[in-house]
């Protein structure tokens, strides 16, 4: 191998002396140990080989200039890694010094970084140590096996990508592809669902790929466009392939998308609290089916850009009747161009929010959860009493709007912590207050501690005999946590607590879950049992959302005939929810 011509014939040769090799077999080098070659032995024979070397004497009439070394590789284990025997110290009167201590040194800076390949941390690999072995065979899949790795090198790639290698825990017949690739954006790299191990598994099933190599995007990819990165990732993907790749499928790209048709972007906003915002206008793909001539749904959406491709809410978009009838008379006044064309600007503004729709459907379950509680809401109703209904999190205000326009016996009061937000809410989805709907802009842990306080006050401790609801329904800024809603000091045991107290010994405390880790969910679960004494879970089988409704005793409780709480429910109720097919998924935790 000349210094000046690279490595790439001396790497051919080797990996053709690896292949014809057998488990124990010896491949023996004699060199005289230049920087260049040397340091291609130790990085090409580092995994997977048990590695020695050693002074070649040299007869005293004959004695050079420069020392021959002796350098012994045999082929063990794929994977293992171990540091390299060495007689050198030994054999100093054989040896050119100067040439010994380059090569000494050369040597422990080797063994250090075996060391820490060793070591059991999860040191990150480059693509090329993955094709030496450092992981095993490439070719085969490995259940649970994962790796992080760096994809790519400034000679063989246009960019550097950090990536993770999954082989999928159970090995089935299900999976619809060998090897997939999944591109995570800058903007979502940061949440729980890919930043961690327990994440990076489910998107593993959920891609249904017997091998997932995730890919992650940074500053350094921005502006760039899509279809040159997956160019520039499939060469260097195909080197992860498993088995054979003539006889398997091409390898797919996989991104998270929304599934949207049309799009037309209403706001842009950016809150120093919330981060940046879109409202928009949107048709999805498919939205009614094959529905022919039927006229496609338009939905309007309110994005945090904190939480990409999370949509914060929905609301249905109908056309407006009173604006239809003002349309007809216009088209009847006149049919020149100036009014047809002032007479389509305006065909958006005929369109209004349809408050009987309900975008998510963990806010369809929240009042179907009602149902626990409905004798208590049917006699308030009778009565002429209002319920008090505490709502944490406004977004874009159509639970809260639903809730007046169902239950119109309910006195609520929403509590949204930016006030941009609740600027967007009445800008663009209706979002008014009134005698029955009050907004409060602030903390909401401040707001229920503050309502504890005044309850006291009014009632001089004792217990006060009105059932009450509090919802807690935010988003947490922080998805690295693994709690997307909500934030974690809404479940720690200080604010439990405060919420027991706002209940007064009655009425249901509720929650909207958003983890994907079991060992959050688990933890989340594990405090409401200990604060409260009942505590039952809707979970959405379509979704990750889980509602949780707890309350501090079995007063105002319909837990021995749900079937007949949800008969009068449903009698409560002003717009239709399927009350009967969500209370088949209520269980009880507690």
């Amino acid at each position: 191998m000349e210094p000046g011509a690279g490595t790439k014939l001396g790497t051919k040769y080797l990996n053709e002396a690896k292949r014809v090799l057998k488990s124990g077999g010896k491949f023996v080098c004699l060199t005289l140990a230049e920087s260049h070659v040397l340091g291609l032995l130790l990085s090409e024979f580092r995994f997977g080989w048990d590695m020695s070397i050693q002074a070649i004497a040299s007869e005293s009439s004959k004695k050079s200039a420069f020392q021959t070394f002796m350098v012994v590789m045999v082929k063990g284990k794929m994977g293992v890694v171990q540091t390299i025997k060495s007689s050198l110290d030994q054999s100093a009167e054989y040896c050119n010094m100067k040439q010994e201590n380059a090569v000494i040194r050369a040597l422990g800076n080797e063994n250090i970084i075996r060391e820490s390949y060793s070591s059991g941390v999860d040191v990150l690999l480059s693509l090329r140590d993955l094709q030496l072995g450092a992981i095993g065979d490439l070719k085969v899949i490995v259940p649970g096996r994962r790796r992080q790795f760096i994809l790519g090198e400034p000679e063989t790639s246009l960019y550097c990508y950090k990536a993770v290698l999954l082989d999928a825990k159970k090995q089935t017949e299900t999976f619809v592809y060998h090897c997939g690739v999944f591109i995570v954006p800058k903007a979502r790299a940061q949440e729980w669902l890919f930043a961690s191990e327990e994440g990076q598994w489910h998107v593993v099933e959920s891609a249904k790929a017997a091998r997932l190599v995730m890919v992650f995007l940074d500053s350094r990819h921005a502006n760039i466009n899509m279809d040159i990165i997956k160019k520039d990732l499939s060469p260097l993907i195909k080197d992860l392939e498993p088995g054979n790749p003539e006889e398997e499928a091409p390898i797919p790209f996989m991104m998270a998308g929304d599934g949207v048709k049309q799009r037309d972007v209403l706001e842009e906003a950016t809150s120093e609290i919330t981060g940046p915002m879109v409202v928009e206008d949107v048709v999805y793909e498919n939205a009614d089916g094959d529905q022919g001539s039927m006229p496609e749904k338009m939905f309007r959406r309110l994005v945090f850009g904190r939480s990409s491709g999370l949509v914060q809410s929905e609301a249905l978009l109908i056309r407006d009747p009173h604006s239809d009838e003002t349309d007809k008379k216009n088209k009847n006044a006149s049919a020149t161009s100036k009014k047809r064309r002032n007479q389509k600007k305006g065909s958006k503004n005929s369109l209004r929010i349809d408050r009987s729709f309900l975008g998510s459907s963990y806010h369809s379950s929240i009042i179907s959860g009602l149902s626990l509680v409905a004798s208590a809401l049917s006699a308030a109703s009778a009565s002429g009493e209002k319920v008090s209904t505490t709502v944490i999190g406004l977004g874009a205000g159509c639970f809260p709007m639903f809730l007046r326009g169902c239950l119109p016996f309910v006195d609520i009061e929403v509590v949204e912590l930016d006030p941009l937000v609740a600027e967007l809410a009445k800008k663009y989805f209706g979002f008014s207050v009134d005698e029955q709907l009050k907004m409060h802009l602030g903390d909401g842990i401040k707001f229920v501690e503050d309502s504890v306080a005044a309850n006291h006050s009014a009632s001089n401790g004792s217990a006060r005999n009105s059932i009450k609801i509090l919802v807690i329904d935010v988003d947490s800024s922080d998805l690295s946590s693994g709690l997307s809603c909500p934030p974690e000091n809404f479940v720690e045991d200080p604010f439990l607590q405060k919420a027991k107290e706002l209940l007064s010994e009655g009425g249901l405390f509720i929650i909207n879950l958003v983890s994907r880790s079991s060992s959050v969910r688990e933890m989340v679960v594990s405090r409401l049992k200990v604060v409260f004494e009942h505590l039952y879970s809707l979970q959405l089988e379509e979704d990750i959302n889980e509602v949780l409704f707890a309350s501090p005793s079995e007063r105002y409780l319909d837990i021995n005939n749900l079937d007949a709480a949800v008969a009068k429910l449903k009698d409560l109720l002003k717009f239709p929810v399927d009350v009967e097919s969500d209370i088949k998924k209520l269980q009880r935790l507690r």
